[in-house]
């Protein structure tokens, strides 16, 4: 359970740093990259620690990050909705190799404040979860 508190920490770590440049209003085009590697890091860290929650709690084993997202939604983690948005964000995620598509990047940098809001939410419930598990 201490490597999964570990992971908690690393993945609340990089979601307050990608929350940083997700609530400015305006960004310039160095930060809009800034948040897409942040976004890049944040949903790596969040997607393993919600791998490990699952296995270390649920008994869950799922090895990639759609699976993993369905799985939370499985163990309740995630509503319908944000299981669709979650799925969504792993897309996004596997194509932020062409940020130097400025149409691309300009989109998904708008669409990030959304996956900023449910990585915390995903993160939230697993806390609350492991803390009723104590």
């Amino acid at each position: 359970m201490e490597g999964l508190q570990e992971r908690f920490a690393l993945a609340t770590r990089a979601l307050s740093k990608l929350h940083e440049l997700a609530a400015k209003n305006e960004i310039t085009e160095v930060e809009r990259d800034a948040l897409i590697k942040r976004f890049e890091f944040s949903f790596e860290l969040l997607w393993k620690c919600a791998k490990a929650y699952l296995y270390e709690i649920e008994g869950i084993d799922a090895a990639s990050p759609k699976k993993v997202i369905r799985a939370s939604r499985e163990a309740g983690l995630l509503d319908e909705e944000e299981t669709r948005q979650a799925l969504l964000m792993v897309d996004d995620r596997n194509l932020t190799t062409h940020t130097y598509d400025e149409e691309f990047a300009d989109d998904l940098a708008h669409r990030i404040g959304m996956y900023d809001r449910l990585l915390g939410v995903w993160l939230h419930r697993m806390q609350e979860e492991l803390k009723k598990e104590k």
